[in-house]
């Protein structure tokens, strides 16, 4: 079983044991959607979930004081990947574009992705050239022509002088 990364406890709220996270994820939806998740190693149930400026507020299960919660602060959250929410057709999950193989049209390589930039107006997927150089493609349909999950390729069109920035 693999466990994915969601977020983080950063603080806790107030007396009765409710802690904020910092959300990786780009919902809280998923904290609504699951009864439990893992703090660190340890499995617990979630009791309640409510948003404040942008943060997670949760209250787990055996966490009645602020005390418990302050033992919680600094540990990092994780569902299980059997929990993650079917994607609509075409989107996918950052962890499942790290790596893939980005080729032209013509089907020269051009490297493998290591990152997505997410904080822009479109994604922009980070690949990895051989050499160690890096290249920024917007995920927008001018530059990526298909994305193929099952051969986990992604074919792109560039312009002229992209390979030179």
């Amino acid at each position: 079983m693999e466990k994915i990364e969601i977020g983080k406890i950063v603080n806790v709220v107030g007396l009765k044991g409710e802690v904020k996270v910092y959300n990786y994820s780009d919902s809280a939806d998923i904290y609504e959607t699951v009864p439990e998740l893992y703090v660190g190693n340890e499995l617990m149930a979630i009791e309640g979930v409510r948003v404040q400026k942008n943060m997670i507020i949760l209250r787990l299960a055996g966490i009645t004081d602020r005390n418990g919660a302050e033992a919680l602060r600094g540990r990092v959250l994780y569902i299980r990947e059997s929990d993650l929410p079917q994607l609509p057709e075409g989107q996918y999950y950052v962890r499942d574009l790290i790596g893939m193989e980005v080729t032209e049209e013509n089907g020269s390589l051009l490297g493998h992705v290591t990152d997505v930039l997410q904080n822009t107006a479109q994604d922009i997927f980070e690949v990895e050239r051989p050499g160690g150089r890096k290249l920024l493609i917007p995920k927008v349909d001018q530059f990526i022509l298909d994305i193929d999950a099952g051969s986990r390729r992604i074919t792109v069109r560039l312009i002229d002088g992209m390979l030179d920035l």
